[in-house]
């Protein structure tokens, strides 16, 4: 699916950062290490990469990774890409700044063992910031998000605080808002924001 939607000309999502992220990346330690999760055709890892951080792009899709680097090279920036799957990827452990999940709707078991990972592998201060889509997005007449049929890849605060309790949350909030990211994420939408940092040891 995603090879697919990722070899039609331009930028499904569009070439600029996703606004949260945009709003919260100085919340990550300066020129830090940062994995950009299910980050598609790379507009939120270049923009990382333009602030200076050393950014790693991973997702199912070669064709969505070989247009990530196109547009560092466009960008003039340098971004690592890694084809790997999030049901089987290993994060590592005090190796990130920050890692980053913006729209990775993923079923609900490679959810849990993704989240299960983050406070290990998140070095000292590192932050996870999140944003996705929640369940109150199939009532709106707008375009983003999963099928209403597979709830499980939709995201919720009460979820988020749950398997996410070792960080120290920053931001946690449900709420609507318009969003405009190319072709595929368009109108008011209903979405969960997350930021968390890793606990002092």
């Amino acid at each position: 699916m995603w090879d697919e939607r990722y070899s039609e000309p331009g930028f499904a999502y569009g070439t600029e950062p996703n606004d949260f992220l945009k709003e919260e990346y100085k919340r990550i330690p300066a020129g830090g290490h940062v994995l950009c999760l299910a980050e598609g055709e790379g507009r939120n890892a270049v923009f990382l990469a333009e602030q200076g951080y050393e950014v790693t792009a991973m997702d199912l899709s070669e064709v969505g990774l070989h247009k990530a680097q196109q547009l560092a090279t466009d960008k003039g920036v340098t971004i690592t890409t890694q084809v790997a799957d999030l049901a089987d990827y290993e994060f590592g452990v005090n190796s990130w700044d920050a890692i980053i999940s913006i729209w990775a709707h993923v079923p609900e078991a490679v959810r849990q063992r993704v989240h299960a990972q983050i406070a290990t592998s998140l070095k000292p201060n590192g932050v996870y910031l999140l944003e996705a889509y929640t369940y109150e997005q199939t009532k709106l007449d707008t375009v983003g998000g999963p099928p209403a049929d597979q709830p499980d890849r939709f995201g919720s605060l009460v979820a988020l605080r749950a398997e996410l309790a070792e960080l120290d949350e920053i931001t946690g909030v449900e709420k609507q808002r318009m969003i405009s990211e190319g072709t595929r994420h368009q109108g008011i939408s209903a979405v969960v924001q997350f930021i968390g940092r890793k606990k002092q040891s």
